[in-house]
């Protein structure tokens, strides 16, 4: 904008300077030869050679050009540039304009110097006859110059300007742009989980409401999260103990004299009070995963695969299941905490182990990336996407093992609060496909 507005006023504003200047020097050329023709009418008739060619010496240095005086025929009497007399003028436009009585000015090529002129001729009264001429040239050359320095002072003064309102502008734009700035990094800061971040209170009314009702957010957030954990936290502690109690009744009613029947309800009531318990720790669990505000970690890939291997071969054989692991040497290192990288691809294996007992389970890594395949049955159209959903467990885990369904949850909670993701689709040629995507340490 500030180099339209100057490109708007200027460029008039030279034209309107070239213009002048084009009729300042043709008013200076006609000036000077009508004051050589007046001082000329004393010398022409008859004809002072001496004095004739002082004066249009005098004359050719003030309009730094050319000037000749010539006879009533045209004749050349006197000429600054030294050319011999006698020579004939009458042929030439301007001097038979100014021969018949007439002013003539005119821009025109001139063959002898190959360049354009400015030509200007007045006629020499005596008396009330046209005695002679006087004829003023000039080179265009110079008016050129003088515009072409009027066009580099513009671009001067226009140069000046646009520097002094880049320096304001920026300084403004500084000011104006500072306190946003300021609330964006405190967002970011929120973003990431830190809660005690506050905007500083500046700039503008609006700005300033806005970094108030900023603050009054994130207080407000603060407070919800806090009482929120401290409500999972009492929620569990208070629930582990009557479940802790519970299941003593039930196991002091199973070592009592019961029949088969009792026993096999006793024994499906503590299946039930540890998968409350379960369910409890999960919750938990789940909750501290959208926590966020760890600080920074990272984790090697290969190392991460390596423990789950270490964790679970054995488990996995216990189910009839084989556990293979393929680990990419490019596999590059990822921003996550290990103990969340540890418990994502737990969970992972532990529904491959549950849900698909007896086959094959493959762990392979390829850069960001850990992928683990089984060959059980697989995901139905509709569970694609219900599969990550609390307490969802499927067809398949309705009619298999039981669970709590909220491994995969945490899983992908876990993983998002890293950056990344846990997608869980069905695999080419049977099975279901579950990919790890971390954000890289080095992003």
């Amino acid at each position: 904008m500030l180099v339209l507005a100057i490109v708007a006023l200027l460029v008039p504003l030279g034209l309107s300077l070239r213009d002048r200047v084009d009729a300042e020097v043709r008013l200076q050329a006609r000036s000077e030869a009508e004051v050589v023709a007046a001082r000329a009418t004393s010398l022409i008739a008859p004809p002072r050679v001496v004095q004739l060619d002082a004066l249009a010496a005098r004359a050719a240095r003030a309009v730094r050009g050319r000037v000749l005086i010539v006879g009533r025929d045209g004749r050349l009497l006197a000429d600054s540039a030294g050319a011999a007399r006698g020579r004939s003028y009458a042929s030439r436009p301007e001097i038979a304009s100014a021969l018949g009585g007439t002013v003539a000015q005119e821009r025109r090529t001139s063959k002898t110097l190959n360049e354009e002129i400015l030509a200007t001729a007045v006629p020499v009264f005596a008396g009330s006859r046209v005695g002679g001429a006087v004829r003023v040239t000039q080179s265009i050359a110079a008016v050129h110059s003088a515009v072409r320095r009027t066009w580099v002072g513009l671009g001067i003064i226009g140069g000046i300007v646009l520097a002094l309102g880049l320096v304001a502008g920026s300084i403004i734009a500084r000011r104006v742009s500072r306190p946003i700035l300021g609330l964006d990094r405190a967002a970011r800061r929120v973003a990431d989980g830190d809660l005690t971040a506050r905007a500083k209170v500046e700039g503008s009314a609006e700005q300033q409401d806005l970094a108030r009702t900023f603050n009054g957010m994130t207080e407000r957030i603060s407070l919800l999260l806090a009482a929120q954990r401290e409500f999972v936290a009492d929620a569990s502690h208070q629930l582990r103990t009557p479940l802790a109690g519970l299941r003593l009744r039930l196991e002091e009613a199973r070592a009592e004299p019961t029949t088969a029947t009792q026993r096999e309800d006793l024994d499906a009531g503590l299946s039930e009070v540890d998968r409350l318990a379960e369910i409890v720790t999960e919750l938990l669990e789940l909750s501290r995963a959208g926590e966020g505000g760890r600080p920074a970690a990272t984790t090697e890939v290969g190392a991460a695969v390596t423990r789950l291997a270490e964790r679970w071969t054995a488990p996995a054989n216990d189910a009839g299941c084989t556990l293979e692991v393929r680990i990419d040497d490019a596999a590059a290192p990822v921003a996550c905490h290990p103990a969340d990288v540890d418990r994502i691809l737990d969970a992972l294996v532990e529904n491959a182990i549950a849900y698909a007992p007896g086959t094959g389970i493959l762990v392979e890594t390829a850069s960001n990336t850990i992928r683990v395949r089984d060959g059980g049955p697989g995901l139905s159209e509709d569970e694609v996407q219900t599969v990550f959903d609390r307490f969802h467990r499927g067809s398949a885990g309705r009619g298999g093992p039981a669970g709590t369904g909220l491994g995969l949850a945490i899983a992908r909670e876990l993983a998002r609060r890293w950056g990344g993701d846990v997608t869980l689709t069905n695999a080419p040629g049977g099975g279901a496909l579950a990919t790890v995507t971390l954000r890289s340490a080095a992003a």
